[in-house]
């Protein structure tokens, strides 16, 4: 029985500065970097995720003529907010943050790179038409058991840890490990409920660290 950790989109767009910035999200490098310090105790496998969008994404508010970010659209029959420009492929804000201990990491799975469809997930595009490889990586590895944090709890985290539930794994949120864009109050908040309500663990990083 192994288990991963798995980061989720800590990205320099994702920081303060950057495009797409989530409030405090630079808050969760600390959190992360000392549970890294895990693997070989209690993770097998450190896994990141890195949103990898092509210029011409479709999620991007500026390929759709009077819409701003925020605004909703439906995108190859699914809903889809639009976000401003991030993540660009090749460039800064698509670079993993540089206080991450990346030394740690096994592997990096990037998302988003087919400009037709929106990959909140590590898992899955929002149609689940692709799979990134993440799982059937797990899964061929022998991890039965994932741990989640990182950026962001409403969206990519959330994403992540559902499908990770729905391809058969014990899935686990850290609490202080996420932060959430919040479009509307408490999207947060609600979301981590949500998770919750499906079977997902919700526990703080602490939990782990005492053990160790």
């Amino acid at each position: 029985m192994k288990k991963a950790l798995i980061l989720v989109d800590i990205q320099n767009d994702f920081l303060p500065g950057g495009a797409l910035a989530v409030p405090h999200g630079d808050e969760v490098i600390e959190v992360v970097n000392r549970l890294m310090q895990l693997k070989g105790l209690v993770f097998d496998l450190v896994i990141a995720t890195q949103d990898w969008h092509p210029a011409n994404h479709q999620s991007f508010a500026i390929q759709h003529p009077e819409k701003v970010p925020g605004d909703v659209i439906v995108l190859n029959g699914i809903s889809q907010i639009l976000w401003p420009v991030h993540c660009l492929q090749n460039h800064w804000g698509a670079e993993l943050a540089s206080k991450l201990n990346c030394s740690w990491i096994d592997r990096v799975f990037r998302k988003g790179s087919d400009f037709q469809i929106d990959s909140y997930s590590g898992f899955f595009d929002q149609g689940k038409l692709k799979s990134t490889g993440l799982s059937e990586y797990l899964k061929s590895e022998g991890v039965t058991e994932v741990t989640i944090l990182g950026l962001a709890t409403d969206y990519c985290v959330k994403y992540t840890a559902i499908d990770a539930l729905s391809e058969g794994f014990m899935t686990q949120v850290i609490e202080d490990g996420v932060r959430a864009v919040n479009l509307q109050p408490e999207d947060g908040v609600r979301s981590l409920a949500e998770m919750r309500a499906l079977g997902i663990e919700v526990i703080p990083s602490t939990q782990l660290l005492k053990n160790v």
